[in-house]
């Protein structure tokens, strides 16, 4: 009888760490969650401490292994999955934090945004990294860093300094700081790498004014970038060979391996993604082109669709209006009602993503009247979160050319069945939930799986992915284009 292996998956995500231990059947088998503490120093700026995340993961570690009740020796490799634009840098030597993280919600470098666009670079910035010139991703966090914490430009230019998205981070803590890398789905997020060229970009460096030297070495999503040293939760030796960011994670977890395949993940945000295979498509429509996975030297792109706020729209809920005490309650509450009647809300409260990248919009409730209570508000804050994901579905049928006849659904969110049926009903297509919605950390697994010889082919994983509930569109025509005529006007007053 072969022995059987574990595989330990940990998804580094936007306010808590979550690791899965899964077997080689792809069982999970233990798990563990921990928060940890968001920073707000000014409006719009978002932060995080590297010593916190990493004190979340040996946490999780150590108590996801005893929730599977095996021995840490018994792990076979280790995958990383992360939330993935958050800036990092630390010091090369000692592999201290030199900063806080910037997150990828912050909104700080907006102005830079605008003044690099201002100066007409913005199509030669998505032309060669698939992306837009806005303060979600890494480059401008970067530079801002470089610029406005004291030392860090001359520490980079020695050589002494560190840049990383946080899968970077973690692979350097895990190897005992002896590997500094990352994986191309990352690297593709930083605005600093060439699609088509598949490595750092000289002109997006010189742009940015970025020193090469603290940029991490870009690798595949599924090989051994080197072996646990001196953890607390680990032994030494375990191979780490699996990395990818959380949404291609979630595509890979969700069995999308073909072209035309996709899925929307319902965290902090939501990202609607669409395998687009080996070769990148370049979006009309306002969406992104990026890295899907990487296996050997064969590329899988996809188009991405990415807002902001989705599951903290329901945290804004519970902790700003405290409409409700625990996030899973908004599901009832919202139910209390027949409809929103003519309630919208528009959900930037961070600005608006894709398609729109308008960085200065604002959350937004309309329609109210005297009859509306917090039942009415709830459900137009789950509404608003499907009609941000219909907008992306719109927008990647046209960039694509082929619709999306079956949309997989996970993260947290995905678990309201009040969201997954409306968002069922405007898109007119069915919706698939997994039995396992933690599929971002299990295609964190899948990778380092594959990466250490636990499989050879992601088909191997298909034949073992198992829908939970299917949602069935029922809406009538005329409600839904009432409904997007309401969200079209809302949108334009954000």
């Amino acid at each position: 009888m072969a022995k059987r292996r574990y595989l330990l998956a940990i998804d580094q995500g936007t306010t808590g760490t979550h690791v899965l231990v899964v077997d080689d059947r792809l069982e999970v088998v233990g798990e563990a969650y921990r928060e940890f503490t968001q920073h707000f120093p000014r409006p719009g700026w978002v932060e995080h401490d590297l010593r916190e995340i990493w004190k979340t993961v040996e946490r999780c570690c150590k108590k996801g292994l005893a929730d599977a009740e095996i021995r840490p020796d018994m792990v076979t490799a280790i995958g990383i999955t992360n939330q993935r634009e958050t800036t990092a840098v630390w010091h090369r030597e000692t592999g201290e934090p030199l900063a806080r993280a910037i997150v990828w919600q912050d909104r700080r470098t907006a102005e830079a945004c605008a003044e690099l666009k201002a100066r007409g670079e913005e199509e030669r910035v998505r032309e060669t990294t698939g992306l837009v010139l806005d303060p979600y991703f890494s480059a401008t966090k970067l530079r801002w860093l470089l610029d406005n914490v004291d030392g860090l430009r001359m520490l980079a230019e020695a050589g002494a300094l560190c840049f990383g998205t946080i899968d970077s981070w973690l692979v350097h803590r895990l190897t005992g700081g002896a590997a500094h890398v990352t994986d191309a789905s990352n690297a593709s997020r930083t605005l600093l790498y060439d699609l088509r060229g598949r490595g750092w970009s000289e002109a997006m460096i010189e742009l940015f004014g970025i020193p090469p030297q603290i940029l991490p070495e870009i690798r595949s999503c599924a090989e051994v970038y080197g072996t646990t040293k001196g953890m607390d939760a680990l032994p030494d030796g375990i191979p780490v060979s699996g990395m990818a960011g959380d949404q291609q994670a979630a595509l890979f977890g969700q069995a999308c391996f073909r072209p035309g395949e996709s899925k929307c993940t319902y965290g902090t945000g939501s990202f609607l993604l669409m395998n687009t295979g080996p070769e990148p498509v370049t979006s009309k429509s306002g969406l992104l082109t990026t890295v899907a996975w990487q296996l050997g030297d064969s590329t899988t792109y996809a188009l991405e669709g990415s807002s902001f706020v989705a599951g903290a729209a329901v945290q804004w809920l519970r902790d700003g209006l405290q409409a409700i005490k625990k996030s899973a309650q908004v599901e009832k509450l919202a139910r209390s009602v027949a409809s929103s009647g003519e309630v919208v809300f528009v959900p930037a409260l961070a600005g608006l993503g894709a398609p729109h990248w308008r960085p200065e919009a604002r959350g937004l409730l309309m329609g109210l009247d005297r009859s509306t209570h917090l039942g009415h508000v709830a459900r137009a804050v789950l509404e608003g979160i499907a009609l941000q994901t219909y907008e992306l579905a719109q927008a990647m049928t046209q960039d694509s050319g082929q619709p999306i006849p079956v949309l997989k659904v996970d993260g947290g969110a995905s678990a309201n069945d009040l969201l997954m049926q409306y968002q069922a009903d405007i898109l007119g297509i069915p919706v698939v939930r997994p039995r396992n919605l933690q599929t971002t950390a299990a295609g964190a697994a899948f990778l380092a799986g594959i990466g250490a010889g636990v499989w050879n082919d992601p088909e191997e994983i298909r034949a073992s992915w198992h829908p939970g509930k299917t949602f069935k569109p029922k809406m009538e025509d005329a409600a839904r284009a009432h409904a997007l005529a309401k969200w079209k006007r809302a949108v334009e007053r954000a």
